[in-house]
């Protein structure tokens, strides 16, 4: 079965996220459908926006990674020993390439990737009841998603350290103090879709299709100075693999599913990734491309 749905209306494709009986958790099948999606109305002229959403009645948005095994698995090393591509950091780049403006109706939580997939979106929507968390510590695994890179460009530097050292649930009123969302929809408003997709129909009805793509990827090469974001991916997708195979992942969703504190046993210097200890390390990989995400999947046997 399909993990996305995908409707046009107009101009305006609409992606949903449809797992709505596990929260829209992200899997490797969703992630694929999507940039698959994505890829396809960039190629498209008669798309001239994209709006993302989850299919969960306001009850979510996306609540992160799935971990309906007990465990981290949409990652894990390649047969060969080498590191695949972050999920999360895959779609997030497909948004970026993006020539289409993308924006996202935040009906519910975004926790996860279901947060870090909003930071490659040109405007954020969100219900007053959303909520967003950067849990990454609590599940003692580390950001993805380019999170580590967008993050503390989009919010700032100190409110950045705060979502992702404590790992709390930010509120949508502090979301938007923070600029991760553009705005809060009142319930007397209406529902934060109808807004989004009507935000889109003002962008598809009266501005320049290619003066909007060239704008939007005038400020991500701005942002994205001597290539900055693919080597963020990396970085992501090895100290992903290195916090999941310290154990402090498998005990963090753990305690999670246990509702119990966790127990986390790693040692900041002890169990420190290559990475940290040698400079030089990640210059020697690969720069991951957005495509591998078929082939890493289909890899995995999702």
């Amino acid at each position: 079965a399909a993990h996305t749905a995908a409707a046009t209306d107009g101009a305006v494709l609409t992606l949903t996220m449809s797992r709505p009986e596990e929260m829209n958790a992200f899997t490797p099948q969703m992630c694929e459908e999507l940039c698959d999606a994505l890829r396809a109305a960039d190629s498209d002229d008669a798309i001239r926006a994209v709006v993302l959403t989850g299919d969960c009645a306001g009850k979510a948005f996306c609540a992160g990674a799935s971990l309906a095994s007990g465990g981290f698995d949409l990652v894990g090393r390649r047969p060969d020993g080498t590191v695949p591509p972050d999920m999360a950091g895959t779609l997030v780049l497909q948004l970026i390439r993006m020539r289409k403006p993308v924006i996202a109706a935040v009906n519910g939580a975004a926790v996860g990737v279901g947060a870090t997939m909003l930071l490659g979106c040109d405007i954020v929507l969100c219900a007053e009841r959303a909520k967003f968390g950067f849990v990454f510590t609590q599940r003692g695994v580390v950001p993805e998603g380019l999170s580590s890179f967008l993050l503390p460009r989009v919010v700032g530097v100190r409110r950045a350290f705060d979502w992702v050292m404590t790992g709390r649930m930010v509120g949508a009123q502090e979301a938007l103090e923070g600029s991760l969302v553009t705005r809060v929809v009142k319930e007397s408003d209406g529902v934060v879709l109808d807004e989004a997709q009507a935000a889109a129909r003002n962008i598809a009805e009266t501005t320049s299709a290619l003066s909007v793509s060239i704008s939007r990827q005038m400020l991500w090469r701005a942002i994205d100075d001597g290539g900055a974001l693919g080597k963020a991916h990396t970085m992501e997708s090895h100290s992903l693999i290195h916090a999941i195979e310290s154990g402090d992942a498998t005990e963090g969703v753990a305690s999670f599913f246990e509702r119990r504190p966790a127990s986390f046993k790693a040692k900041a210097i002890d169990d420190s990734p290559p990475w940290l200890r040698d400079p030089e390390f990640l210059a020697r990989d690969e720069v991951f491309d957005v495509k591998e995400v078929g082939a890493a999947r289909r890899e995995k046997g999702n």
